[in-house]
């Protein structure tokens, strides 16, 4: 690899990094927002928004110049398409957790809908598998990719079962519709994050196996 080309890599992957950072940042304060009912903590991830998509900008635009300026085939090529998707999938999740932070300060005044003791659980093993996908991109690491792949249907387990108890809620407690829809959105939102961190999980395994992953569940085999 010429040393221009793998300096500019290396410095596309310290930014990559540099957004997932703050976009984990903003998933964690976002989802303890949430379960607190702080409404400081909420805007203060709406606020921090304008830096996760100034970022994604930033990304986007060291991926193009290379692109131009190197015209890197093979396992480089891989390499900076798969950072473009994860890009995508970083900022979605940013916008998520905007989302989940306007909920959090909706939540925060009366009436008070109880919170389903399923959300923390829901929550943790959301922000694992964040976690453990970009692990597995640092690392190249396709077996624990595979590992986030398969907790997403715990996650789709939480979300199904939490929606049944905030349905069965508004139900019974008519003056609680509003709040319990706005939580509803929270957890749709907390499982869409979920889902993004699958998808970089599938880019991980594409870019160190060249498998395509996506929408194909039986090429994860077993384990």
């Amino acid at each position: 690899m010429p040393k221009h080309l793998q300096k500019d890599l290396e410095e596309l992957h310290r930014s990559l990094l540099r957004l997932a950072g703050y976009v984990e940042d903003a998933v964690v304060n976002a989802t303890a927002a949430l379960r607190t009912r702080d409404r400081d903590g909420g805007r203060r991830v709406i606020a921090g928004d304008n830096e996760i998509d100034q970022l994604e900008n930033e990304v986007q635009d060291e991926c193009l110049k290379i692109l131009a300026l190197h015209q890197p085939v093979a396992v480089d090529l891989r390499r900076i398409s798969v950072v473009l998707m994860i890009t995508t999938d970083l900022e979605r999740m940013g916008d998520l957790a905007v989302g989940i932070a306007e909920r959090a300060i909706a939540l925060a005044r009366p009436p008070y809908v109880p919170i389903p003791e399923r959300i923390e659980g829901m929550t943790d093993r959301t922000l694992r598998m964040v976690r453990l996908s970009l692990d597995a991109f640092v690392n190249g690491d396709p077996i624990e990719a595979a590992r986030v792949i398969r907790a997403d249907d715990d996650v789709d387990r939480d979300n199904d079962e939490i929606i049944r108890e905030l349905v069965a809620e508004m139900k019974q407690s008519p003056h609680l519709v509003e709040p319990a829809l706005s939580l509803f959105s929270a957890v749709r939102h907390l499982e869409r994050i979920a889902d993004h961190a699958t998808n970089i999980a599938e880019d991980v395994i594409y870019l160190v196996n060249g498998e395509i992953v996506r929408h194909h569940p039986e090429a994860l085999g077993g384990g």
